[in-house]
Protein backbone atom coordinates (compact mmCIF):
# COMPACT_ATOMS: atom_id res chain seq x y z
CA UNK A 1 0.00 0.00 0.00
CA UNK A 2 1.37 3.38 -1.03
CA UNK A 3 0.83 6.50 1.02
CA UNK A 4 0.20 9.69 -0.82
CA UNK A 5 2.00 12.82 0.26
CA UNK A 6 -1.24 14.04 1.80
CA UNK A 7 -1.70 10.76 3.69
CA UNK A 8 1.89 10.80 4.95
CA UNK A 9 1.45 14.35 6.24
CA UNK A 10 -1.77 13.32 8.00
CA UNK A 11 0.00 10.42 9.73
CA UNK A 12 2.91 12.66 10.71
CA UNK A 13 0.56 15.31 12.10
CA UNK A 14 -1.36 12.70 14.13
CA UNK A 15 1.85 11.28 15.61
CA UNK A 16 3.13 14.79 16.43
CA UNK A 17 -0.13 15.77 18.17
CA UNK A 18 -0.07 12.52 20.19
CA UNK A 19 3.53 13.08 21.33
CA UNK A 20 2.88 16.72 22.29
CA UNK A 21 -0.34 15.80 24.12
CA UNK A 22 1.49 13.06 26.02
CA UNK A 23 4.23 15.47 27.03
CA UNK A 24 1.65 17.91 28.39
CA UNK A 25 -0.10 15.46 30.70
CA UNK A 26 0.12 16.68 34.22
CA UNK A 27 2.63 15.01 36.46
CA UNK A 28 1.48 14.25 39.99
CA UNK A 29 1.33 17.45 42.03
CA UNK A 30 4.28 18.07 44.31
CA UNK A 31 3.49 17.47 47.95
CA UNK A 32 2.53 20.55 49.87
CA UNK A 33 5.29 21.29 52.40
CA UNK A 34 4.54 20.19 55.94
CA UNK A 35 6.44 19.83 59.17
CA UNK A 36 5.91 17.50 62.14
CA UNK A 37 7.40 16.17 65.36
CA UNK A 38 8.67 12.61 65.05
CA UNK A 39 9.17 12.67 68.80
CA UNK A 40 7.77 13.43 71.25
CA UNK A 41 4.18 12.73 70.24
CA UNK A 42 1.39 15.16 71.04
CA UNK A 43 0.26 14.92 74.68
CA UNK A 44 3.21 12.66 75.60
CA UNK A 45 4.49 12.58 79.16
CA UNK A 46 8.25 13.10 79.03
CA UNK A 47 11.24 13.62 81.31
CA UNK A 48 13.61 16.55 81.12
CA UNK A 49 15.79 16.98 79.16
CA UNK A 50 13.15 16.56 76.46
CA UNK A 51 14.40 14.78 73.34
CA UNK A 52 12.92 16.17 70.11
CA UNK A 53 13.20 14.94 66.55
CA UNK A 54 11.63 16.76 63.59
CA UNK A 55 10.47 15.69 60.16
CA UNK A 56 9.13 17.31 57.02
CA UNK A 57 7.71 16.50 53.60
CA UNK A 58 7.56 18.41 50.35
CA UNK A 59 10.58 20.61 51.08
CA UNK A 60 14.33 20.21 51.37
CA UNK A 61 15.92 20.87 54.77
CA UNK A 62 19.41 22.36 54.54
CA UNK A 63 21.84 24.58 56.41
CA UNK A 64 21.63 28.30 55.82
CA UNK A 65 24.55 29.36 53.59
CA UNK A 66 27.56 30.87 55.34
CA UNK A 67 28.16 34.61 55.20
CA UNK A 68 25.63 37.34 54.60
CA UNK A 69 22.48 35.86 53.09
CA UNK A 70 20.52 38.28 50.93
CA UNK A 71 18.13 35.99 49.08
CA UNK A 72 16.40 32.69 49.66
CA UNK A 73 16.77 29.40 47.81
CA UNK A 74 13.37 28.18 46.56
CA UNK A 75 12.13 24.94 48.12
CA UNK A 76 14.75 24.97 50.91
CA UNK A 77 14.15 25.65 54.61
CA UNK A 78 15.40 24.92 58.12
CA UNK A 79 13.67 24.21 61.44
CA UNK A 80 12.80 26.54 64.32
CA UNK A 81 11.31 25.41 67.65
CA UNK A 82 9.26 27.73 69.83
CA UNK A 83 9.09 26.78 73.50
CA UNK A 84 5.68 27.70 74.91
CA UNK A 85 4.91 29.50 71.64
CA UNK A 86 2.28 29.22 68.93
CA UNK A 87 2.80 29.36 65.18
CA UNK A 88 3.92 32.68 63.78
CA UNK A 89 2.06 34.00 60.73
CA UNK A 90 3.50 33.26 57.29
CA UNK A 91 5.98 35.88 56.12
CA UNK A 92 7.15 36.86 59.63
CA UNK A 93 10.87 36.85 60.46
CA UNK A 94 11.86 34.70 63.42
CA UNK A 95 14.33 36.96 65.17
CA UNK A 96 17.59 35.26 66.11
CA UNK A 97 18.40 35.52 69.78
CA UNK A 98 14.74 35.38 70.85
CA UNK A 99 14.91 33.17 73.97
CA UNK A 100 11.72 31.27 73.20
CA UNK A 101 12.70 30.38 69.58
CA UNK A 102 15.59 28.02 68.82
CA UNK A 103 17.08 28.19 65.31
CA UNK A 104 18.49 25.17 63.48
CA UNK A 105 20.26 27.06 60.72
CA UNK A 106 22.76 24.20 60.53
CA UNK A 107 20.02 21.99 59.04
CA UNK A 108 19.81 19.64 62.04
CA UNK A 109 16.59 17.90 63.00
CA UNK A 110 17.23 16.87 66.62
CA UNK A 111 17.21 18.87 69.84
CA UNK A 112 17.37 18.31 73.57
CA UNK A 113 15.98 20.90 75.97
CA UNK A 114 15.65 21.24 79.73
CA UNK A 115 12.02 22.05 80.53
CA UNK A 116 10.44 22.63 83.92
CA UNK A 117 7.82 20.16 85.16
CA UNK A 118 4.33 20.80 83.83
CA UNK A 119 2.58 21.31 80.53
CA UNK A 120 4.49 22.93 77.63
CA UNK A 121 3.60 23.87 74.05
CA UNK A 122 6.22 23.14 71.39
CA UNK A 123 5.87 24.87 68.03
CA UNK A 124 7.86 23.54 65.08
CA UNK A 125 8.07 26.01 62.22
CA UNK A 126 10.04 26.19 58.99
CA UNK A 127 11.91 29.28 57.94
CA UNK A 128 13.67 30.11 54.70
CA UNK A 129 17.31 31.24 54.44
CA UNK A 130 16.31 34.66 55.79
CA UNK A 131 14.48 33.03 58.76
CA UNK A 132 11.10 34.11 57.37
CA UNK A 133 8.22 31.76 58.13
CA UNK A 134 6.67 29.82 55.26
CA UNK A 135 2.93 29.29 54.69
CA UNK A 136 1.43 26.11 56.16
CA UNK A 137 4.68 24.87 57.68
CA UNK A 138 4.07 24.97 61.40
CA UNK A 139 2.68 22.53 63.91
CA UNK A 140 2.17 22.75 67.67
CA UNK A 141 2.12 19.91 70.16
CA UNK A 142 1.74 19.77 73.93
CA UNK A 143 3.94 17.73 76.24
CA UNK A 144 3.69 17.05 79.95
CA UNK A 145 7.07 17.12 81.68
CA UNK A 146 7.16 15.02 84.85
Amino acid sequence: MRLTTQGALLVLATVTVSVVAGAQTKSPAAKKPRVFFIEPKNNATVSSPVQMKFGSEGIEIAAVPKGEVTKTRPGIAHYHVGIDETCLPAGKAIVKGTPSWVHFGDGSNVFESQLTPGKHKLALQLGDDLHVTMPGTCTVITVNVK
